[in-house]
């Protein structure tokens, strides 16, 4: 079976397992075939981390997951140097990190050492103990989530920290009809009768990833993902309604992201070129928590993703 229909497959499958999370689902596949880290903000109880946890399942890799809390230390996530006396010597003990899939559960708990620490893990694709660099085993996902009901003891995730995940996914509950859905998805687990995900090779990702290269894109899809990130900098130039809407744009890490996920939503979906609809389709989420809005806009309702969908409506397509 090739990458693209095991890909498929494998996608088929969460979504009959993760119900009414359509757009997590997508976009937990779309940073594993981009390369990047995925930010999920939710309730609890939204499958965020079934979801990760699935996606493992369906994954010939390691999965490990850590609970970020205020007392957490950087070497809980990186490991450490324990001395082994008989031998006389120092013995790096991986810590969790070292994995292909990693659920940093409730990450804005965890105070800023932390945060770094798991920073360059995400940067670099290394940690970092002592004078010793180690490096991490590819394909490597950091999934990260938020509870935005909760703010007490939490630690808000800086601007730069944020420009590193490669998308943010917000989620809402599900309506009725997926909630009796998932009703009955539940009793068919506890009556052990939930179906097995199709197996994914850790190699099959990494040819996946080698085939985004060879998606087409044309000058005219180059110069509409330039604008729209320009716009995000400079709305006011597109329309004069939206002056003082932002004080910070994307970075330029926000256009090479738009590009990535364009190309890996067109490969998954058959396609050997992107259009401006593939872009239109994940800029909300690579651009939304990138932007950092002005004081006013914030008093006016504005936020992220809001502000994006009033972006993509203004840059012309070429």
């Amino acid at each position: 079976m090739s990458a693209t229909h095991a890909l498929i497959d494998l996608k088929t499958a969460l979504q009959q397992r993760i119900l009414g999370q359509p757009e997590l689902i997508e976009s937990l596949m779309l940073a594993l075939l981009a390369d990047g880290h995925l930010l999920v903000e939710g309730a609890p109880g939204l499958a965020k981390t079934t979801a990760i946890k699935a996606l493992a399942e369906g994954l010939d890799g390691q999965f490990q997951r850590i609970q970020f809390t205020p007392d957490l230390m950087p070497s809980d996530i990186t490991g450490s140097d324990i001395y082994r006396a008989e031998e006389h010597r120092f013995e790096f003990n991986p810590g969790p990190i070292f994995a292909n899939l990693v659920l940093a559960d409730e990450i804005n708990r965890a105070p800023a050492k932390v945060q770094s620490a798991l920073l360059e893990a995400m940067s670099e694709r290394q940690v970092s103990v002592g004078n010793q660099t180690y490096p991490l085993e590819q394909p490597f996902l950091v999934m990260a989530t938020q509870n935005p009901i909760e703010h007490e003891g939490t630690y808000p995730l800086p601007e730069a920290q944020l420009d590193r995940f490669l998308m943010k996914v917000s989620l809402d509950y599900p309506d009725v009809q997926t909630e009796r859905q998932v009703l009955e998805l539940a009793r068919q687990q506890e009556a052990h009768h939930e179906q097995s995900l199709p197996r994914l090779s850790l190699t099959a990702v990494l040819e996946a990833r080698q085939a985004l290269n060879d998606i087409h894109v044309a000058e005219a899809v180059s110069d509409y993902i330039v604008h729209l990130v320009d716009a995000s900098r400079r709305p006011e130039q597109y329309d004069s309604d939206l002056e003082g809407l932002v004080d910070f744009g994307a970075s330029p890490r926000g256009t090479i992201a738009l590009d990535r996920c364009a190309r890996a939503l067109a490969w998954l979906e058959g396609e050997s070129f992107i259009t401006p609809e593939h872009v239109q389709r994940v800029a909300p989420r690579i651009l939304g928590h990138r932007l950092v809005l002005s004081l006013s806009a914030q008093a006016a309702g504005w936020d992220g993703p809001k502000a994006v969908d009033r972006l993509l409506a203004i840059v012309p397509v070429a």
